[in-house]
């Protein structure tokens, strides 16, 4: 064999070693980053539901209606109280006459939780609407849901004139007048119903407000080089106060009182966090999202949002941009942050304010 040959087999033998060398070098640096050995504990369950997805990156007339939902104080479909984490918040009741229609029943005497609880309507809603009925204790003089072994000396029916689905309409309040009525005949009571039209109105000008003030936002976090593993999202996140969420490939951060919405919520890729081997699975993007009116403007959800992109944008080698791929600059959420404050000012001045029971369920 010539010299040449045998210089030419090294030649060959250097050139193949680095392409599989450049290649297992590539596959290594493209390989989805996995979470540090110690600390990938996975993170706990969140304490409460999370708060609808997919918001928008400004105030939209139309949000997109969400699978979960947040309806506080009364909701009829929910479990009993009992069943349910306790609110430290404050609580200002169930019926509200600034986002409720009422329906004041009256009683010839006195009438037992025992029987209250046994004739109401088997659905409490109308429609997409919540219904609730309230009686007055005759012990406390408050309104409250009937309770087993309690007595009442009158009732009152609501149902909610606006939420996210839309505007009480004319159907809706002739099926909460059924079931209102059938309560009272079952209780021995006289409603008394406001005029249709009159409350219509009133739901259709409530929603119009609602809708011109519903905002809900989100920065969507890109990986600039590597793809990100559902371990490594979910150990980044659980740094900054995230715990896992009801849904996979999504996340939440808690709010400072139990049974509150969370401030902030974050989502992935469900299948890849769903897929038979996570670790393996490529996530090139995530979603930071926050439901304005759901979260008190105390808690600074927005600053909270910035510092949270910026630091995961840091820490995990991405950049934050909105739904259409544009970086996001400083200045640019310096006037979204602006925007923001003064949708809470007139959120308060409404009596809605953000956060408050009366939002979270108008919001919802």
């Amino acid at each position: 064999m010539s010299s040449l040959t045998v210089a030419l087999a090294i030649l060959g033998g250097l050139v193949l070693a680095a392409v599989v060398g450049y290649n297992t070098w590539m596959s290594r640096r493209n390989a989805p980053r996995q979470p540090d050995a110690q600390d990938s504990d996975p993170p706990e369950a969140a304490p409460a539901p999370a708060s609808g997805e997919e918001p928008v990156l400004h105030i939209d007339p139309h949000p997109m209606r969400s699978n979960e939902r947040h309806e506080p104080l009364f909701d009829p479909d929910l479990p009993a109280p009992s069943a349910l984490p306790v609110p430290t918040a404050e609580r200002r009741g169930g019926l509200d006459p600034l986002i409720d229609v009422i329906a004041p029943i009256s009683l010839d005497g006195l009438a037992s939780g025992d029987a209250a609880i046994a004739a109401m309507p088997a659905t409490r809603r109308a429609g997409s609407k919540p219904v609730a009925i309230e009686g007055l204790n005759e012990h406390t003089g408050e309104w409250e849901p009937a309770a087993p072994g309690q007595r009442y000396g009158a009732f009152q029916a609501g149902v909610q004139l606006a939420n996210r689905t839309g505007a009480l309409n004319e159907i809706e309040y002739s099926e909460f007048v059924v079931k209102a009525q059938a309560f009272a005949d079952a209780v021995n009571g006289a409603p008394e119903f406001p005029e249709m039209l009159d409350e219509v109105a009133r739901a259709r000008e409530l929603d119009q407000f609602a809708s011109s003030h519903d905002a809900q936002l989100s920065f969507v976090l890109r990986a600039l080089h590597a793809a990100w593993s559902p371990g490594y999202v979910q150990q980044n996140a659980a740094r900054l106060g995230f715990v896992a969420g009801i849904i996979p490939g999504r996340m939440v951060l808690p709010a400072g009182e139990v049974g509150l919405p969370p401030i902030l919520g974050l989502s992935f890729d469900t299948q890849a966090a769903l897929a038979d081997d996570p670790a393996q699975s490529a996530i090139r993007e995530l979603t930071l999202s926050l439901d304005v009116p759901q979260v008190d403007r105390a808690e600074r959800p927005f600053e909270r949002m910035r510092e949270t992109a910026a630091t995961l944008a840091r820490e995990m080698d991405g950049i934050v941009t909105d739904s259409d791929g544009q970086p996001l600059r400083e200045d640019t959420m310096d006037v979204i942050g602006a925007d923001l404050q003064q949708l809470y000012d007139t959120l308060d001045s409404r009596e809605l304010s953000a956060g408050s029971p009366l939002a979270r369920r108008l919001f919802s």
